[in-house]
């Protein structure tokens, strides 16, 4: 066996030499390690995992990766994905890193949920949505910091297109029937037939941003919680399968649920913190009608981002 094969010899530049600039790093890590999650179901999904922990020894070199990545790789293929076990991870982060004086633990996983979702009026018809999830946890000191974030999909009608739109209508019939003074029930349903859809108001395929925290003791990720409390809360969620009974049911759900982009923010807000208390929120509405899209953000009082 040579030298360098010998166990022990080979040089550790990280542990053995000093910065040559003495400061403290808030963060050191890794992103884009591709690794597989085990939910709480057993499922296994792809995801890409970032993890760092703090460096507050100005002298110290640098951080040994290979613990952080070795770590994550074991609780990849052993832990299923709850707050407890994304809190010991967290811990066993940081005690990895006590000769360089680590005091905090930090891990970002984003992965995308599959849902299948039933047709809105057909029964047995259903068909899968991807929900791109972020999920970002902080250890400092004693101090748990967990944050859940969805993306949901939804579709949006301009409330001023709608309102424009019947006024054309209206204008439309009542050239039409000017000279008449009584005007019967055929006649008018064969003129609907004909010109209801003489201006339609625009929509637009919309997206919302919706955060909340998790506790660390919390008994699981409320993740299809999460999805069906925002989806509920706007009542236009896009669809997989469709029949014409379910794009008809789309259509009126669209026209009952009129909504500016603020309109959109304020509703996921008030639901999202009747269910899970502070949130925060960030909505972007597509344009059909601009080359631009409109965006709204509102957060809770007490809703504060996370130090990275």
């Amino acid at each position: 066996m040579s030298f360098i094969d010998k166990p022990g010899s080979l040089p550790d530049v990280a542990r053995d030499e000093a910065a040559s600039i003495a400061l403290p790093l808030q963060w050191v890590g890794m992103r884009g390690i591709a690794l597989p999650l085990r939910l709480e179901d057993g499922s296994v999904l792809p995801a890409s995992a970032e993890v760092a922990v703090d460096l507050p020894d100005p002298h110290a070199k640098g951080i040994h990766m290979s613990r952080l990545y070795l770590l994550l790789d074991t609780f990849a293929s052993r832990s299923r994905l709850t707050p407890a076990a994304l809190h010991g991870l967290l811990q066993q982060m940081r005690e990895s890193h006590t000769d360089c004086q680590s005091r905090a633990a930090s891990l970002r996983l984003e992965f995308a949920l599959l849902q299948q979702r039933a047709a809105l009026v057909t029964p047995g018809l259903a068909g899968w949505k991807s929900y791109p999830v972020t999920l970002s946890a902080q250890l400092q000191d004693t101090a748990l910091d967990m944050r859940l974030s969805v993306r949901i999909a939804y579709s949006s009608t301009c409330p001023c297109s709608a309102a424009l739109s019947r006024q054309a209508l209206q204008d439309a019939f009542a050239g039409d029937f000017a000279q008449q003074d009584a005007i019967g029930h055929d006649t008018v349903l064969a003129w609907l037939a004909r010109h209801g859809s003489l201006a339609t108001p625009h929509s637009q395929r919309s997206e919302a941003e919706l955060s909340i925290a998790v506790a660390g003791d919390a008994a699981h990720l409320p993740l299809r919680d999460l999805i069906d409390t925002a989806e509920a809360s706007l009542g236009t969620a896009v669809q997989t399968a469709v029949r014409r009974a379910d794009e008809q049911a789309f259509a009126l759900a669209n026209g009952a649920n009129l909504m500016y982009v603020e309109d959109a923010a304020r509703r996921l807000r008030q639901a999202l913190e009747a269910r899970f208390g502070g949130c925060a929120v960030r909505v972007s509405h597509f344009e059909s009608l601009h080359a631009h899209d409109a965006v709204a953000t509102t957060a809770s009082p007490e809703w504060q981002e996370p130090l990275r």
